[in-house]
């Protein structure tokens, strides 16, 4: 954990700040970028793979096993972030706390109908900017429309 705080606006609470790595997973198609989005478990939002560290892997690492786990895709992933967004994240048991994402570009190589989390979210492909209207975030939103070419 972060050793951090933020204040929520609309509460004016302070809440611990948590780290996640998310995989913002792209191919090409006839020369134009794509982004790959899933929705998530309850509430079907649409989102990028993402979740809380896992030990032994360094957070682009957990990128590239949250991609897999919750999209059932492979490839290459960035060692270096493309930039971070924060969403507010509700715990019943644990309590709230403020999830810092930090976002690697992965280029996709291959994709499975088998994996993980499959019977439990929907996937598409779209284009940045179709995505970007699709996500609550305005950060994340953001990430997508900056993706351009990336390099590995």
């Amino acid at each position: 954990m972060i050793d951090a705080t933020l204040s929520t606006r609309a509460s004016g609470m302070t809440l611990p700040i948590m780290p996640q790595s998310a995989a913002l997973c792209y191919r090409f198609v006839q020369g134009q970028p794509k982004i790959l989005l899933i929705t998530t478990r309850k509430s079907g939002r649409w989102i990028i793979p993402k979740g809380w560290l896992i030990k032994g892997l360094s957070p682009s690492g957990t990128a590239q096993q949250e991609a897999w786990e919750e999209a059932g895709v492979r490839g290459t992933c960035n060692e270096v972030p493309l930039g971070q967004y924060f969403y507010q994240k509700r715990r019943a048991k644990k309590g709230d706390v403020v999830c810092a994402v930090d976002v690697f570009p992965l280029l996709v190589q291959s994709s499975a109908s088998r994996f993980p989390e499959c019977g439990q979210r929907q996937k598409c492909w779209v284009s940045p900017e179709k995505a970007a209207l699709r996500v609550n975030s305005p950060d994340l939103a953001l990430l997508f429309r900056k993706l351009g070419p990336v390099t590995h």
